[in-house]
């Protein structure tokens, strides 16, 4: 019995979709940008850069210690104020803007790029000191 054309297509199709997903999901494994914990940035040694990539707002409320902040919003243009020759710990809120600012970073050529995994949240969550 044969088969309707579409249906080896629909098949082909969901094969290449499921094929797309896998490799987005390696795409974190780039050279130069890892996720950490909020531990590892805790307890990196210095020299180190902290870039904050939240809005101003979020910010001013609260932030760790010697962060210094670049919005999501304006990195790629200002990516030029951030230090190539030390690691470069990204954070935000919960993770998923310092993963994107990760992302546009390594596409700039940095390689030396740790993503905070958690964000502020987990920061706060785990009792390290902030500034308010």
């Amino acid at each position: 019995m044969k088969r309707p054309l579409w249906i080896g297509m629909l098949v082909l199709g969901l094969l290449a979709v499921f094929a797309g997903v896998r490799l987005a999901s390696s795409a974190g494994s780039q050279p130069g940008y890892r996720n950490v914990t909020v531990q590892d940035l805790y307890q990196a040694p210095e020299p180190k850069w902290i870039l904050d990539v939240r809005e101003p707002y979020e910010f001013a409320t609260v932030h760790v210690p010697g962060a210094r902040l670049i919005p999501l919003g304006q990195l790629a243009q200002r990516a030029g104020e951030i230090p190539r020759d030390i690691p470069v710990y990204v954070i935000c809120n919960s993770g998923n803007r310092s993963r994107e600012a990760s992302r546009i970073l390594v596409q700039q050529g940095f390689r030396n790029i740790h993503n905070v995994e958690g964000g502020i949240k987990a920061w706060m969550a785990a009792g390290y000191p902030v500034v308010r």
